[in-house]
């Protein structure tokens, strides 16, 4: 029997309390569609990110209870920005210095692909809400597995592939959203107010899976096709490893 692939998840820090926390569905996603979840704490050095992904078959960026520290992208912070938490940050930069050396499998999500974009070159809308007109509601409130609002895929994309359609729903837990985007990126999916959705390298070297959503397939992933695809493609690509 083939082994399972080990997948990292960086998880999110409770500062107040000490301690490292991940939401549970990014495991039960992982290991439904047949990866083995690797909990990750954030310590931001250089030869711990190099050594953790010696030993991991993928990565899998995940939300944050935190937002990019703006300066990063060349701005002070907007009013409405939320709590910048430095260790997540500079983990999350380290590990993806990593596989992008060594061309792993990446899955971002939410704060995750808004770190990609950052560290790729692109910038960040602080504030949906107050910063982009005509937002739709990307905050919602109602039931976690809720999906919120529509968003319109992209043809000959990873997404597409995936989704088998140009327009689906997605739930939808973010303020803060890629304004630009990367140079070595391109948009995939947008929201009705034209946020970016979803991302994939422009020039993809073959075989390698790269993808970064802005929502959160892993809530709700026990009903939901498109965010079952995406995790068991993932996986797949992990088992496979970089060509």
């Amino acid at each position: 029997m083939a082994r399972k692939p080990l997948i990292g998840v960086p998880c999110r820090i409770d500062a107040g309390h000490d301690r490292f926390y991940l939401r549970k569905q990014y495991s039960e996603a992982l290991s439904h569609a047949g990866g083995i979840p690797v909990m990750l704490p954030l310590i931001p050095e250089k030869t711990y990110a190099e050594e953790v992904v010696r030993g991991l078959d993928a990565i899998l960026l995940s939300g944050s209870n935190s937002d990019v520290d703006p300066h990063r992208y060349g701005e002070e912070p907007h009013p409405k920005i939320g709590s910048i938490i430095d260790q997540r940050d500079r983990t999350d930069l380290f590990l993806l210095d990593e596989i992008f050396q060594t061309g792993k499998p990446l899955l971002c999500i939410c704060f995750g692909v808004q770190i990609l974009n950052v560290y790729l070159g692109g910038t960040l809308w602080q504030d949906v809400e107050s910063q982009v007109k005509q937002a739709v509601k990307h905050e919602q409130s109602g039931m976690e597995g809720y999906r919120s609002h529509t968003i319109r895929v992209k043809p000959k994309s990873l997404l597409r592939q995936l989704a088998g359609l140009t327009v689906t729903r997605v739930n939808s837990f973010h303020h803060q959203a890629i304004r630009k985007v990367a140079p070595t990126l391109v948009a995939t999916a947008e929201s009705p107010d034209g946020i970016v959705e979803a991302v994939e390298l422009r020039k993809p070297e073959r075989g390698r899976f790269l993808l970064g959503v802005q929502w959160h397939p892993e809530i709700g992933w026990e009903t939901d096709a498109l965010s079952q695809k995406i995790f068991a493609h993932f996986v797949s690509a992990a088992r496979s490893g970089p060509e």
